[in-house]
Protein backbone atom coordinates (compact mmCIF):
# COMPACT_ATOMS: atom_id res chain seq x y z
CA UNK A 1 0.00 0.00 0.00
CA UNK A 2 1.48 3.39 -1.26
CA UNK A 3 -1.10 5.52 0.61
CA UNK A 4 -0.21 7.23 3.98
CA UNK A 5 -2.49 5.56 7.00
CA UNK A 6 -3.86 7.25 10.11
CA UNK A 7 -5.63 5.14 12.92
CA UNK A 8 -6.99 6.77 15.55
CA UNK A 9 -9.57 5.71 18.75
CA UNK A 10 -12.54 7.34 19.41
CA UNK A 11 -12.98 7.38 23.53
CA UNK A 12 -16.06 6.67 25.45
CA UNK A 13 -16.26 9.50 28.28
CA UNK A 14 -19.41 10.71 30.13
CA UNK A 15 -18.64 13.94 29.59
CA UNK A 16 -16.42 15.50 26.71
CA UNK A 17 -15.63 19.00 27.48
CA UNK A 18 -14.25 17.75 30.86
CA UNK A 19 -12.92 15.01 29.42
CA UNK A 20 -10.69 17.21 26.72
CA UNK A 21 -10.03 19.53 29.53
CA UNK A 22 -8.17 16.71 31.37
CA UNK A 23 -6.77 15.66 27.75
CA UNK A 24 -5.25 19.32 27.70
CA UNK A 25 -4.28 19.15 31.08
CA UNK A 26 -2.61 15.99 31.20
CA UNK A 27 -1.44 15.06 27.69
CA UNK A 28 -1.15 18.54 26.40
CA UNK A 29 -4.15 17.89 23.73
CA UNK A 30 -5.09 20.51 21.19
CA UNK A 31 -8.85 20.75 20.39
CA UNK A 32 -8.99 20.24 16.62
CA UNK A 33 -13.16 20.72 16.39
CA UNK A 34 -16.16 20.42 18.66
CA UNK A 35 -19.78 19.07 18.17
CA UNK A 36 -20.39 19.60 21.88
CA UNK A 37 -20.74 15.49 22.88
CA UNK A 38 -17.69 14.27 19.95
CA UNK A 39 -14.58 16.46 20.18
CA UNK A 40 -11.72 16.27 17.87
CA UNK A 41 -8.19 16.05 19.47
CA UNK A 42 -4.35 15.92 19.09
CA UNK A 43 -1.20 15.35 20.94
CA UNK A 44 1.62 15.60 18.98
CA UNK A 45 0.24 15.58 15.33
CA UNK A 46 -1.90 11.86 16.60
CA UNK A 47 -5.68 12.66 16.61
CA UNK A 48 -8.15 11.22 18.77
CA UNK A 49 -11.53 11.77 19.65
CA UNK A 50 -13.81 11.55 22.56
CA UNK A 51 -17.78 10.89 22.42
CA UNK A 52 -20.57 10.18 24.51
CA UNK A 53 -22.30 7.09 23.94
CA UNK A 54 -25.85 7.42 23.11
CA UNK A 55 -27.09 3.70 23.47
CA UNK A 56 -25.66 3.75 20.11
CA UNK A 57 -23.34 0.28 20.38
CA UNK A 58 -20.84 1.26 22.74
CA UNK A 59 -20.32 2.06 26.10
CA UNK A 60 -17.73 4.16 28.40
CA UNK A 61 -15.25 1.92 31.09
CA UNK A 62 -17.76 2.67 33.98
CA UNK A 63 -20.75 1.50 32.62
CA UNK A 64 -18.94 -1.96 31.63
CA UNK A 65 -16.86 -2.17 34.72
CA UNK A 66 -13.44 -1.80 33.64
CA UNK A 67 -11.57 -0.73 30.55
CA UNK A 68 -12.77 -0.66 27.13
CA UNK A 69 -9.44 0.10 25.55
CA UNK A 70 -5.86 -0.25 25.34
CA UNK A 71 -4.40 2.67 23.86
CA UNK A 72 -0.91 2.66 22.90
CA UNK A 73 1.85 5.67 22.69
CA UNK A 74 4.96 5.70 21.38
CA UNK A 75 6.84 9.11 22.57
CA UNK A 76 10.52 9.91 22.81
CA UNK A 77 9.92 10.43 26.33
CA UNK A 78 7.80 7.98 28.14
CA UNK A 79 8.74 8.35 31.50
CA UNK A 80 7.88 12.24 31.09
CA UNK A 81 4.49 11.81 29.51
CA UNK A 82 3.50 9.67 31.90
CA UNK A 83 4.45 11.16 35.19
CA UNK A 84 2.43 14.69 33.16
CA UNK A 85 -0.66 12.38 33.18
CA UNK A 86 0.00 11.28 36.89
CA UNK A 87 0.24 14.37 38.16
CA UNK A 88 -3.18 15.77 36.37
CA UNK A 89 -4.60 12.16 38.12
CA UNK A 90 -4.02 9.21 36.12
CA UNK A 91 -3.59 5.93 38.20
CA UNK A 92 -0.09 4.90 37.23
CA UNK A 93 -1.21 1.25 37.80
CA UNK A 94 1.12 -1.36 39.06
CA UNK A 95 3.29 -1.28 35.47
CA UNK A 96 5.47 1.71 36.28
CA UNK A 97 7.68 2.66 33.58
CA UNK A 98 10.69 0.36 33.31
CA UNK A 99 13.09 -1.12 30.17
CA UNK A 100 11.34 -4.58 28.47
CA UNK A 101 13.94 -6.84 26.91
CA UNK A 102 12.89 -7.66 23.41
CA UNK A 103 13.33 -9.15 20.13
CA UNK A 104 14.44 -5.92 18.30
CA UNK A 105 16.27 -4.65 21.60
CA UNK A 106 15.22 -3.10 24.81
CA UNK A 107 11.68 -1.06 24.87
CA UNK A 108 11.19 1.79 27.72
CA UNK A 109 7.21 1.38 28.43
CA UNK A 110 5.11 2.03 31.28
CA UNK A 111 0.99 2.53 31.88
CA UNK A 112 -1.73 4.25 33.57
CA UNK A 113 -5.45 4.36 34.02
CA UNK A 114 -6.81 8.04 33.38
CA UNK A 115 -9.96 9.30 35.18
CA UNK A 116 -12.42 8.18 32.68
CA UNK A 117 -11.78 4.13 32.66
CA UNK A 118 -9.07 3.97 29.69
CA UNK A 119 -5.96 2.11 30.00
CA UNK A 120 -2.51 3.98 27.68
CA UNK A 121 0.39 2.18 27.32
CA UNK A 122 2.96 4.65 26.80
CA UNK A 123 6.81 3.43 25.46
CA UNK A 124 9.53 4.59 23.23
CA UNK A 125 9.37 4.50 19.56
CA UNK A 126 11.14 1.02 19.12
CA UNK A 127 8.31 -0.84 18.18
CA UNK A 128 7.12 1.09 14.63
CA UNK A 129 10.23 0.07 12.90
CA UNK A 130 10.51 -3.36 11.47
CA UNK A 131 12.66 -6.21 12.60
CA UNK A 132 13.51 -9.55 12.17
CA UNK A 133 12.24 -12.40 14.48
CA UNK A 134 13.85 -14.71 15.66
Amino acid sequence: MDEQVQISVMLAVPDAPAAAEWYARALGAVELWNLGSVIGLSVGGAAFFLGEPGNNGWATPEAVGLPTVRVEVFVDDPDTFIQRAVDAGADPRKDPVRTHAMPWGPHRQGTFLDPFGHLWFVGDKSPLLPHQGG
